[in-house]
């Protein structure tokens, strides 16, 4: 089955589970910040434009100068939150290697100073660059400054562990890209849900790093397989599909979604066992120093 989406994928029988009646329940998707008040910053250099074809050249190019640095503003803004959204929602993380949001105040502050140039004066276009930027960054704040990685936790480690997570992230991003080709809602669901399994994994490795090795084949190999798979009943679906393809794919995600499942339920087992071997330890060295538990 496997072979028909690209024959990368293989799971071992041995960390299969029983598959199960009960429903898995699904957790929708967070609602992005990158809309609202930043549509509008897309909407704000508009008047720039229009008003610009009924000056003298020099107006013109101010005014379309400016409307443009207010455009890469806008879209510097909407990436910065985007960017710090995926930071937030990871427990290791790199902090972003520009800090756009940043730069879209300093891009927003040039835009409006250019804009007011026009009248002659360096004041008003000074006044127009401080208080546009200034505003920009206390609205939107700024960029996530300082790595971000668990307690105790080489750097080393940490970085290890930010690359598989990237990479994991980057197949299920790859996948749900392909599967909206394909047309199918509830097709687009089910990828979802497989994709909230997946990061489960993804949160207990950045929980624990010790996890890296036994999860590294799952966040790799099979995620890896996953979209493979996913790209090639894509293809299939553009040119009509075939007669049992969609059946197929969705019997190799509830095979990948098992597998993920079982490795998560095995990860939390092992995190009860260390706490009950830290547990131990900790009676025995308070019996030692005269306290008794109960």
């Amino acid at each position: 089955m496997a072979e028909r989406f690209g024959g990368r994928f293989s799971p071992t029988d041995g960390d299969r589970p029983r598959p199960s009646d009960a429903p898995r329940p699904y957790r929708g998707k967070r609602r992005s910040r990158a809309g609202g008040r930043v549509n509008l910053l897309f909407v704000a250099p508009i008047p720039l434009i229009l008003f610009a074809f009924g000056q003298d050249p020099t107006g013109l190019a101010l005014n379309l100068g400016g409307a443009g640095l207010l455009f890469g503003g806008a879209w510097m803004t909407r990436e910065g939150i985007l960017a710090q959204e995926a930071y937030e929602a990871r427990k290791v993380a790199k902090r972003p290697a520009i800090p756009r949001k940043i730069f879209g105040s300093v891009l927003t502050g040039l835009g409006l100073a250019v804009a007011a140039l026009d009248g002659g004066s360096a004041v008003a276009p000074a006044i127009f660059a401080v208080l546009g930027g200034g505003l920009h960054l206390f609205s939107f704040g700024p960029d996530p400054l300082r790595d971000k990685g668990s307690h105790g936790v080489d750097s080393f480690q940490s970085d290890r562990v930010a690359r598989v997570v990237d990479e994991a992230e980057g197949y299920l991003t790859s996948m749900r890209t392909a599967i909206e080709r394909a047309g199918d809602r509830a097709l687009e669901a089910r990828v979802d849900r497989f994709a909230a399994t997946a990061r489960e994994t993804c949160r207990a490795v950045e929980e624990d790093p010790r996890d890296l090795t036994a999860a590294r084949r799952y966040l790799g190999v099979y995620l890896l397989g996953a979209r493979d798979a996913t790209v090639k009943y894509a293809d299939l679906a553009e040119r009509g599909g075939t007669p049992g393809a969609r059946k197929d794919y969705l019997s190799l995600l509830d095979d990948l979604e098992e597998n993920f499942a079982a490795k998560n339920r095995k990860l939390l087992l092992e995190d009860r066992s260390d706490l009950d071997v830290e547990i131990g330890v900790l009676r025995d060295r308070l019996a030692r120093e005269g306290v008794a538990l109960e």
